[in-house]
């Protein structure tokens, strides 16, 4: 296969997975080392295709299709674990919102996209001596998060939910946000 038709081909690959691939898979899948995986990454992003790195492997960024409310609670040190986990996982965290009881709903825009944006965040965050939004209702807070798929939506809630940071809806919350 030459250099041509193997880049296209893991691009492709890349797109159909629902979760980061690895270059080391890359590598095994495509019969080349993984130094010629990373320079067929180059190549492919140097031709403008959205490709991410993460610590789990490539991501296609591609177009928003779907978005999903998430409801989750960790505390604040676990930010950085959050925010990484649904950006490994492809997905745009839109915002943060708080449903407080005096105050009603506060919503916050974030737009992160990449772990680049989440230690900026986690940095802004530390050295501004602020607390975080979710500080007000003891960590509870949803998140809007886009991805190119209600497939990485739903990953990006399995792996939320491993991570123990999924938080159910109590029965007057699904009433009361359906339409969050």
């Amino acid at each position: 296969m030459n250099g041509e038709k193997r880049r296209q081909e893991i691009l492709e690959y890349i797109r159909r997975s629902p979760e980061p691939v690895s270059g080391t898979k890359l590598a095994q899948r495509f019969q080349v080392s993984r130094q010629v995986i990373v320079q067929d990454i180059a190549l492919l992003r140097a031709q403008n295709q959205d490709i991410l790195s993460t610590h789990r492997g490539y991501v296609f960024h591609a177009p928003v299709f779907a978005s999903r409310v998430f409801y989750v609670c960790h505390k604040d040190s676990e930010i950085l674990e959050e925010l990484n986990l649904i950006v490994d996982c492809g997905g745009r965290v839109k915002n943060i919102s708080i449903s407080h009881r005096v105050y009603g709903r506060v919503t916050a825009e974030m737009d992160i996209r990449s772990r680049q944006d989440v230690n900026e965040f986690v940095q802004a965050i530390n050295s501004s001596h602020s607390s975080v939004l979710s500080s007000a209702t003891s960590g509870y807070h949803y998140h809007l998060i886009e991805a190119s798929s209600q497939e990485r939506l739903d990953l990006i809630g399995e792996q939320l939910k491993k991570a123990g940071f999924l938080a159910p809806l109590q029965p007057w919350e699904k009433e009361k946000h359906h339409n969050i």
